[in-house]
């Protein structure tokens, strides 16, 4: 089945070229370099931005090519297999802006996406020294100026291209209590500002991974800056930046499942060649184990990833749930595949210039921040644990916009356009998706009546449905905790967690199978052969005893093998990933002609120049990177 976005994401990794060959800008030699040297990433920005990918920061009202977030989040896909300090570095100015699409004016999104368009850079800066994640203990202050505009003091820190960036979204304290109605979201135009007396940049922090990012800060000192700067009004911040954390959030899946994709090919390759005890790795059982289990897990995070970007359209009012689990669970299960695979590597997963350039260590380096962006771990669960009684409720009582669930599910659906308005921090009714279970339960069961290759994935799914069930009732013991969260509600919450996944992936196969067996990753999608063991993967996380049934896995495994043979990404959606021009031995590449639903995908036609047509243009301002 030919997936729309993944068509849009083939575009780019068609430009990008062969990142094994040296001599492409964006190859993996040049992303090593520069994070040897902790250098930005300048002129692979640049490469991105003679694409166009800015214009897909920009919503399609203002102008830009953002249709549809799942699109959005595979081309940020493509970036992030490549390298994470790109796609972090350069994806910033999205979340710097996000604030503007859901609850700014329509001058301000009109001014924002020129300068977006322009290459100009933008942050979201809402992190504190002293107060991390706690956005209501925020000690920036904006004083009215008594001509409805602010002085803007205080320090923002560990804020992702603080200094390069030219405007930020600052959340400010504008009413001296504090509070959810004491904070406001200003857009600072630096260069509206005088260094020195107005704001300084603080230095850069040498981190771990993601050496490369503009990772700084910036310390105001009584910036001017106009009314017409608050975005949502006067003390509507917190709301608005609540509300753009849900958006960020699920888009923050896309760097994960770039990390996932390239570990496991990296893991791939190396049990394909190296031997021991006179075999092959690949040969090994317990290197096929781990090699199907992290495929099992890969597609398992693009299974739900897919489903909730989705659900940005179809079930707005519901993302605060959708949006949680996801950004909890991708990148939760992307570093459970990574230190799989390392075992696996053995002392290759930390050497450099050893097998695939040492690029293993770095992409698990660069990784690890994926789960403190926008909210860590705890942050997430603990927003699921708020929202428990609904939960609980809804699912007793089967509510849940299951009609937007079900449009999220079906891929033939059309997506229609965000609504931002029905954004909320609440999902009132529970989870339409999660409600949406018991049905695919049924269709599979009906399904595999006269079908016995699907016994394996209808008994999985039948356990599904009884621990969810089970998860339920534990939800509703803590139904009525606000705060002091006991260690059992985080529990609680991981385990509905991967309920939802579970929902997510019966559902996605339930309603797209029979026309996704026809494709190029038909195989994947036939008698459930990734549906079984992502399920089972879900069921071993949960802790169900007897889960992990060896039989689920081998035809999985062989799947993997041969999309990676063939160049493909190992997927649910056809992509193919760059290479040489033609295979090893000098065969001709497949004939686009020649009709084989099996074969690799000819190559894309030449990208279109997006910045041209859209009617945009670069101004002196620069480049977002």
């Amino acid at each position: 089945m030919d997936h729309p976005p993944y068509r849009v994401a083939q575009e780019l990794e068609s430009l990008l070229g062969d990142p094994d060959d040296p001599a492409t800008p964006f190859s993996h030699a040049r992303s090593l370099e520069l994070d040897e040297n902790e250098e930005f990433p300048s002129d692979i920005c640049r490469v991105l931005e003679g694409w166009g990918l800015q214009e897909f920061y920009i919503p399609a009202e203002h102008g830009g090519r953002l249709t549809d977030y799942e699109t959005v989040m595979q081309v940020m896909r493509v970036v992030a297999r490549r390298d994470m300090t790109v796609a972090v570095g350069h994806g910033k100015t999205y979340l710097g802006g996000v604030c503007v699409w859901i609850s700014g004016t329509p001058e301000q999104a009109r001014a924002l996406a020129a300068d977006i368009r322009a290459g100009v850079p933008v942050s979201l800066a809402l992190t504190e020294r002293a107060h991390g994640s706690d956005l209501l203990a925020g000690d920036v202050r904006g004083e009215a100026d008594g001509a409805g505009g602010w002085r803007v003091s205080g320090e923002k820190w560990l804020i992702n291209n603080a200094t390069r960036g030219s405007l930020l979204s600052v959340l400010t304290r504008t009413g001296d209590d504090g509070g959810p109605r004491g904070f406001t979201v200003l857009l600072v135009d630096k260069r509206a500002l005088t260094p020195g007396e107005h704001y300084r940049c603080l230095d850069k922090i040498h981190t771990h991974g993601i050496r490369g990012a503009d990772i700084s800060g910036i310390a105001f000192d009584g910036a001017p800056v106009p009314a017409d700067a608050a975005v949502g009004g006067e003390g509507g911040g917190v709301e608005t930046v609540l509300k753009a954390l849900q958006l960020t959030r699920t888009m923050c899946a896309s760097l994960s499942l770039g990390s996932a994709d390239h570990a496991l090919n990296i893991a791939l390759d190396f049990a394909e060649r190296r031997e021991l005890f006179g075999r092959r790795l690949v040969d090994l059982p317990q290197a096929r184990h781990v090699l199907a289990s992290a495929a099992a897990d890969v597609l398992s995070g693009e299974a739900l990833a897919t489903v909730a970007a989705r659900s940005v359209h179809t079930a707005p009012d519901e993302l605060s749930v959708a949006a949680a689990v996801t950004k909890y669970l991708v990148p939760t299960g992307t570093e459970g595949v990574i230190a799989e695979l390392t075992r696996l590597l053995g002392a290759r997963a930390f050497l450099k210039d050893v097998h695939a350039l040492g690029m293993f260590q770095k992409v698990d380096r660069d990784h690890r921040i994926v789960g403190l962006f926008d909210g860590n771990t705890l942050v997430n669960l603990n927003s699921l644990v708020n929202q428990f009684r609904s939960l609980s409720r809804g699912w007793l009582r089967g509510s849940g916009d299951t009609a937007g669930a079900a449009r999220a599910l079906d891929l033939a659906e059309p997506l229609p356009p965000l609504a931002p308005e029905r954004l909320s921090l609440v999902a009132r009714r529970g989870s339409g998706l999660m409600a949406t279970l018991p049905a695919s339960v049924a269709a599979l069961h009906a399904e595999a009546a006269g079908r016995p290759e699907l016994k394996g994935a209808l008994g999985a799914a039948e356990r599904l449905l009884a621990v969810t069930g089970r998860v339920h009732e534990e939800m509703d013991a803590h139904r009525a905790v606000v705060s002091d969260v006991p260690p059992a509600a985080f529990d609680v919450a991981r385990r509905y967690s991967l309920c939802l996944a579970g929902a997510a992936c019966l559902g996605l196969w339930t309603h797209n199978h029979l026309r996704a067996e026809a494709g190029r990753t038909g195989a994947l999608w036939r008698d459930g052969v990734w549906l079984w063991p992502v399920l089972d993967r879900l069921l071993v996380r949960l802790g169900e005893p007897d889960a992990g049934d060896p039989d689920a896995y081998p035809p999985l495994l062989e799947r993997l093998r041969a999309v990676r043979e063939a160049g493909e990404l190992f997927s649910l959606f056809p992509f193919a990933l760059h290479r040489p021009a033609g295979p090893p031995g000098g065969a001709a590449p497949p004939s686009p002609a020649s009709g084989d639903a099996g074969s690799p995908a000819a190559a894309p036609p030449a990208h279109t120049d997006t910045r041209a047509a859209v009617g945009g243009t670069r101004t002196s301002e620069g480049t977002s990177c």
